[in-house]
């Protein structure tokens, strides 16, 4: 495992800049392709959401777990928010169950307080009409009524997780818009921003020659030995 580094607010802010697509494409160039959380979508359309991972991972329901999990100050998901700050995301495990809640108004009004970007879950998230007004990105698989602990319960923080299908490390960056989530591993963060720069570049510059040639985008895309070489021409003149 790669030693953990933490990424600056400069990063995350200039990670803002691309969509997921864009870091998907990047990373699957570096043999990481299972990075998009499956059914994991933004309950507030138009959010993007960029932040450091704080993890939190629920187990199934079993009632001595419940006595020590749910109803007191110290347990795993308050601790897990109070790691939480400006920069960071609480990623919650909760096996995939599209209507387990992982919570709601009450709980993460502490993470408005303490200024998180946001909650992706895989499970989902109760109160939703008044979480949409704490200015934090809301990334889960639904909403629901049910109460949390009818189904699962915290049990563990800051550890590795999955969270759609996707391992999450705390420290990991995690990106969300409307297409969805994507997993940045923390120590190929830079290398990631950079390429996707180059990326969102090369992209610009083959829409204005299909938009200037009248021509099919297979002409210049995906692109090719060719496509990159006028591409560097281009930036040269630039």
């Amino acid at each position: 495992m790669k030693k953990e580094v933490k990424i600056s607010q400069e990063i995350l802010t200039q990670l803002k800049a691309f969509p997921c697509t864009n870091i998907l494409d990047v990373l699957r160039a570096h043999g990481y392709l299972k990075v998009y959380m499956e059914g994991v979508r933004s309950l507030i359309p138009g959010t993007q959401l960029v932040g450091r991972a704080v993890t939190l991972r629920f187990l199934p329901q079993r009632p001595d777990l419940q006595e020590e999990t749910v109803g007191k100050e110290n347990t795993p998901e308050y601790r897990a928010i109070e790691l939480c700050g400006p920069g960071d995301v609480l990623v919650i495990d909760a096996m995939g169950l599209p209507y387990a809640s992982v919570g709601g108004d009450i709980k993460f009004l502490r993470l408005k307080l303490r200024k998180a970007e946001g909650i992706v879950t895989d499970g989902a998230l109760r109160d939703t009409k008044s979480l949409k007004t704490y200015g934090l990105g809301l990334f889960a698989q639904n909403s629901t009524a049910k109460a949390g602990p009818m189904d699962i319960l915290p049990y563990e923080e800051n550890v590795a997780i999955q969270c759609g299908g996707v391992l999450v490390l705390p420290g990991d960056v995690i990106l969300g818009d409307d297409d969805g989530v994507v997993v940045i591993p923390q120590h190929l963060v830079h290398q990631v921003v950079q390429e996707a720069t180059e990326k969102e570049e090369l992209e610009q510059f083959i829409k204005e020659r299909i938009i200037a040639e009248k021509v099919s985008p297979g002409k210049y895309y995906p692109p090719r030995e060719s496509t990159q070489k006028l591409f560097e021409e281009w930036k040269k003149r630039k």
